[in-house]
């Protein structure tokens, strides 16, 4: 039999009802010919509240412990989902992670894929069981002790086991029909993208997009798996919703396809920094290792410098997401207790957003970052800090003019448009 994968987020299955209405749309697939594997995620909600049991219960929690507590949110749908099959006379069988097995490394919270076994599966797809519904989000240790795999972790799930056993396409069933040029909660021109390319997808998820986890795109596209996201609460057909897909299938792609957003971050500025080989790395190696994530990075001309070096001190800019800006200033302040770095002054401004545009056209065309920019003048928009890649320009402008931003970028480009 063909084989398709099909994951369901916790909205989708956040009640018994909402269990059936995903049971019906994994029938149907049945019935078209296909053995199916489920991934489901915990209930809407759960995960939370079991997150929150833990803290509750030990605040300096055993990160084992916490991990068996979690994850068994994910293991009561999975259940829920076999039985319901089951009354639909569909032949279906529930898996936890340490069953299958899907093994993974031992970082509890934060565990990666080994390799997922097909024995166990095949065998009862052999028997004759047409849906093998796993649980998502966790794993097995090679101590023997479950883990999870971080937030978002269903979604990288599910695109393990479509390269695992080779399957056809894997479809995230979610809360949105597909993926959008930009947020239409900011502006209602955004238009839904019948295919995106990974790139474009990998870029827009780094930068904000919601729609999917990052890391299950950068696994979709390193094994080139087709992912197709679309909607749980809508009667779909197998042209529903957005495919993911490599270059290749897309005949013709515009210069810019989204325009993505952010509004958690913040900018960080080390004022009269020594400018001397060695110094970036002094001072990015601490944030490292503190594990907070940098993005953007500028350098510039101090205007201060020291009296008897003129010229030989600079600052030194870079965005962090606003929730790792302790973090950061921590890490600043040890390096700088240890006598790695020097500085006079750590300015912190939270009050900014990152607004991107993404496109894999960029790589023929020219005169993006010009059209970009002039769009953002025209709207008086300042520009703090600039990032590029191959395929993406990112600006870090005022918090209080994203919206205005992505609307102005999103009708420069003409994203309405097919």
């Amino acid at each position: 039999m063909p084989l398709l994968v099909m994951k369901f987020g916790g909205t989708s299955v956040a009640d018994p009802d909402r269990i059936k209405n995903a049971a019906l749309k994994v029938q149907r697939e049945v019935e078209r010919g296909y053995d199916v594997i489920v991934i489901v995620s915990a209930m809407s909600g759960k995960t939370n509240e079991l997150v929150g049991w833990v803290e509750q219960t030990s605040p300096l929690f055993d990160a084992r412990e916490y991990d068996a507590v979690v994850s068994s949110g994910e293991n009561v749908t999975a259940g829920l989902m076999a039985l319901t099959l089951q009354e639909m006379d569909v032949p279906a069988r529930s898996w936890q992670g340490w069953q299958v097995p899907i093994n993974t490394t031992a970082a509890y919270s934060a565990a990666r894929f080994v390799d997922i076994p097909r024995k166990n599966i095949d065998q009862k797809f052999a028997e004759g069981f047409r849906v093998a519904v796993v649980a998502g989000f966790q794993g097995l240790s090679p101590e023997g002790r479950i883990t999870t795999l971080g937030r978002g972790g269903s979604d990288t799930t599910a695109v393990a086991f479509a390269a695992a056993f080779g399957a056809e396409r894997c479809d995230i069933y979610t809360d949105v029909d597909g993926v959008y040029t930009t947020d239409p909660r900011i502006t209602s021109r955004a238009r839904k993208l019948d295919r995106i390319a990974f790139e474009e997808m990998l870029e827009l998820a780094s930068l904000g997009a919601k729609v999917l986890q990052t890391r299950s795109v950068e696994l979709a596209m390193r094994y080139k798996v087709r992912l197709r996201v679309l909607s749980s609460f809508e009667d779909t057909d197998q042209n529903s919703g957005t495919l993911i897909c490599d270059e290749d299938e897309i005949m013709e792609s515009k210069v810019v396809n989204g325009v993505a957003s952010s509004r958690d971050e913040a900018k960080i500025t080390l004022v009269t920094v020594e400018d001397r080989p060695g110094i970036s790395a002094n001072i990015f190696a601490p944030l490292a290792d503190a594990g907070v994530n940098v993005d953007m990075i500028v350098q510039n001309i101090s205007e201060k410098d020291y009296e008897d070096h003129p010229g030989s001190v600079t600052d030194m800019t870079f965005s962090v997401p606003i929730n790792q800006v302790e973090r950061a200033k921590r890490a600043m302040e040890d390096a700088r207790q240890a006598g790695h770095i020097a500085y006079d002054e750590l300015v912190v401004d939270t009050e900014v957003a990152k607004v991107s545009v993404v496109g894999i056209g960029m790589r023929s065309h020219t005169g993006v970052a010009a059209r970009m920019f002039k769009a953002l003048a025209d709207e008086n928009v300042n520009i703090k800090v600039i990032a590029t890649s191959e395929i993406k320009i990112s600006v870090l402008i005022d918090r209080k003019y994203m919206e205005l931003a992505v609307q102005a970028l999103h009708d420069a480009f003409e994203l309405e448009k097919a």
